[in-house]
């Protein structure tokens, strides 16, 4: 199979890029490095990257942007930084992307317990990762040329959990193995719009 891993060298990233690896072509895509760049926050960057890369069987991001802060510090442009990167970037890879996969080829989004469990500074990227979740569920009953789409939700993962671990009191750090599988479930299994939660 030839993958494609948006964020690949990122803390997550970098694992599921490195088990994809050992039975598959891997391509890593990312802003500063990888085998193509690609700022997912403008379309035609993400259109260029996959007219240099070709077509793919996998296209999966771990990528994307939100502003953690209080919600009265909020500002409107805050705001617009995770709808336009970690949401609109994503949606955009889908839209897109879809052009760029072989038929039953998939589609993997990246989001995070936020979602269903938000935490105080969290308001826009909880909002972001709600509405991707939405997305998913929705786009799965349109897209064409049997391509599953789906999104894995993960918590506090346990290579990120000395950084935040003071904004997430109490929650357990998820092991980078059950992360791992939850990318691996969907690419490698027959769900099409599961929001696949990895919560404990």
């Amino acid at each position: 199979m030839k993958i494609l891993i948006i964020g690949g060298h990122g803390t997550i990233g970098t694992k599921v890029a490195a088990h994809f690896s050992q039975e598959n072509e891997v391509l890593i895509a990312g802003r500063t490095t990888g085998d193509f760049l690609v700022d997912i926050k403008n379309s035609s960057s993400i259109s260029k990257m996959f007219e240099q890369a070709g077509l793919f069987d996998a296209i999966i991001c771990i990528a994307g942007e939100a502003k953690w802060d209080n919600f009265d510090d909020l500002t409107e442009d805050d705001f617009h930084i995770g709808l336009n990167s970690k949401l609109m970037g994503q949606v955009n890879l889908v839209r897109i992307g879809q052009k760029f996969l072989n038929p039953k080829g998939s589609i993997t989004l990246s989001t995070g317990i936020l979602a269903d469990d938000p935490v105080v500074m969290t308001t826009s990227a909880a909002m972001v990762n709600g509405a991707l979740h939405s997305f998913v569920q929705a786009v799965a009953l349109e897209i064409e040329n049997s391509i599953r789409v789906n999104v894995v939700s993960s918590g506090m993962v346990e290579d990120a959990y000395e950084k935040y671990k003071n904004y997430f009191p109490g929650h357990n750090p998820i092991p980078m193995k059950k992360v791992i599988n939850g990318y691996v479930r969907s690419v490698n299994g027959k769900g099409n719009g599961e929001v696949i939660r990895i919560y404990n």
